[in-house]
């Protein structure tokens, strides 16, 4: 386990969490969140998540690149898609975030492709 900075996510799953939340308080829809630590190198979590508009969709992926680098010390390796909007993907190494338009999620179906990882819906906690 990496040694965590105040402040920090000392897991991954606690940073995954983070991140979830964080795409929450943007109005993401449809959070779930897929364990992909015995399926791959790249990657302990990736979370999917959908925004209604390509504008929703930045917005969101903005708040993880911000918050995410504020609140926790975790700089995005690296940011993909942002320009269109319709699908924008944010690796923060231990977790990948992707945020989809309801069509592009439709039509690409990562919750699909890898049916074979653990998965669980994101639930807020409760304030």
């Amino acid at each position: 386990m990496r040694r965590a900075a105040k402040g920090t996510p000392a897991t991954p799953l606690e940073l995954t969490l983070a991140a979830a939340a964080l795409a929450e308080s943007k109005n993401a829809r449809d959070i779930v969140i897929l364990d992909m630590s015995g399926l791959v190198s790249y990657t302990d979590y990736i979370v999917v998540c959908t925004g209604q508009t390509p504008r929703q969709t930045k917005a969101i992926a903005e708040e993880l690149r911000i918050r995410m680098k504020a609140d926790h010390g975790v700089v995005p390796r690296t940011v993909e898609g942002a320009r269109e909007g319709e699908w924008i993907l944010v690796d923060l190494l231990d977790c990948v975030v992707h945020v989809f338009t309801p069509e592009s999620r439709d039509f690409y179906r990562l919750d699909r492709l890898w049916k074979e990882a653990p998965r669980q819906e994101y639930v807020a906690a409760a304030s």
